[in-house]
């Protein structure tokens, strides 16, 4: 499961979990067609619980079993001084970073720890540890989500494990092209999320379990 599939972080994870040989149920806002058989979109609001939940469960009953849930879905606020603070901001991005998180790992929280490979994971970033004052409410919801998902972390055992991905801001191939002279100190290409979410299948649980690990470069 891959939510918050439409985005270039997103597409990137779905591209590499079908290549790795999985089964990718790609969900968005919005359609999307993808060329891979292996992966099957979907359109779902995922602030909406009821609904998330019972999509959780009709996904398990096709399939069989879901062995992970990468939650992608993010948004960003920011960019004033902390007295000029707009908390329609903090709304925003607690629904997209907060809500959206708390649903779906609710809905395909028992599902993920009856797998024998069961993974979650969410992508941070380092403002969730330590908050700048013009990024008051992305980080405090950033905050949020990384405490959510240590929380579900401590109801896993056995083979299941939740684990944060950190960042300090991801990279693509356009920014690249649009600005070839920029090193981009510290960002991380969305290719080497993708392959660090694939790499969560190649580690035993204890020790991805409740670990933050960070992804940026120097």
């Amino acid at each position: 499961m891959v939510a918050g599939s439409g985005g270039p972080a997103g597409q990137a994870v779905v591209r590499a979990l079908a290549e790795s040989g999985a089964r990718v149920v790609a969900a968005d806002r919005i359609p999307r067609e993808w060329a891979d058989e292996r992966i099957s979109p979907v359109v779902v609001d995922l602030l909406d619980a009821d609904g998330t939940r019972a999509w959780a469960g009709s996904i398990a009953a096709e399939h069989g079993r879901v062995d992970g849930l990468i939650h992608l879905v993010g948004g960003w606020r920011g960019g004033t001084p902390f007295a000029e603070t707009d908390l329609a901001d903090w709304a925003f991005l607690h629904d997209l970073l907060v809500r959206t998180l708390q649903h779906t790992t609710l809905a395909f929280h028992e599902h993920v720890a009856r797998s024998p490979y069961g993974r979650v994971a969410i992508v941070s970033q380092h403002a969730a540890q330590r908050p700048v004052q013009d990024m008051a409410a992305y980080s405090t919801a950033k905050a949020a989500a990384e405490a959510w998902i240590l929380a579900q972390a401590d109801a896993f055992g056995g083979t299941a494990a939740a684990t944060v991905l950190v960042i300090k801001a991801l990279l693509t191939d356009a920014m690249l092209r649009e600005n070839p002279d920029n090193a981009f100190p510290g960002f991380t290409h969305v290719d080497d999320l993708a392959q660090a979410v694939v790499d969560l299948w190649k580690r035993p649980a204890d020790q991805l379990n409740g670990r933050r690990i960070d992804l940026s470069h120097s």
